[in-house]
């Protein structure tokens, strides 16, 4: 898939056919954009699960903090990636070995590595990549409605 420019189509579909999001490096900093994205996506009903090692068994916006993908005891929609662009290879190889996958990857405004991206695409999984749902959303969601 060409990562440069994504159909409306292709994120409306997936804005709204995901429900369960793992936050991967969400912060409990209000100041961090992964905290406005999370309280963002809370708002428009969806279930955000935060992802962070440093406060896992803390909650951030009242949700319980894990330390890893594979630590989250339900299966999950969606990945939304606040890492470095160079840590998309290795969140990859964690959403790989989740059961069952989730159906998109998504890599907020700068994470973007194409590679890592064929990967998860390999398996079946929907991938964007330097986008942010809190951007997409107000435009394609409520034009759709």
């Amino acid at each position: 898939m060409n990562h440069d420019h994504y159909a409306d189509s292709y994120i409306r579909h997936i804005l709204k056919s995901v429900h369960t999001i793992a936050m991967l490096g969400a912060s409990p900093n209000d100041a961090r954009p992964s905290f406005g994205v999370m309280g963002f996506l809370l708002g428009k009903g969806y279930r955000v699960i935060p992802v962070n090692p440093g406060h896992a068994g803390k909650t951030i916006l009242g949700q319980m903090v894990y330390a890893h993908l594979a630590d989250i005891p339900d299966p999950i929609d969606m990945v939304d990636v606040f890492r470095a662009a160079n840590q998309l290879n290795a969140v990859v190889d964690e959403v790989l070995a989740l059961r069952p996958l989730p159906s998109v990857l998504w890599g907020q405004f700068t994470v973007r590595d194409d590679a890592a991206a064929a990967r998860a695409e390999a398996a079946g999984i929907k991938v964007v990549m330097d986008r942010c749902p809190v951007t997409e959303y107000p435009v394609l969601m409520l034009k759709a409605s």
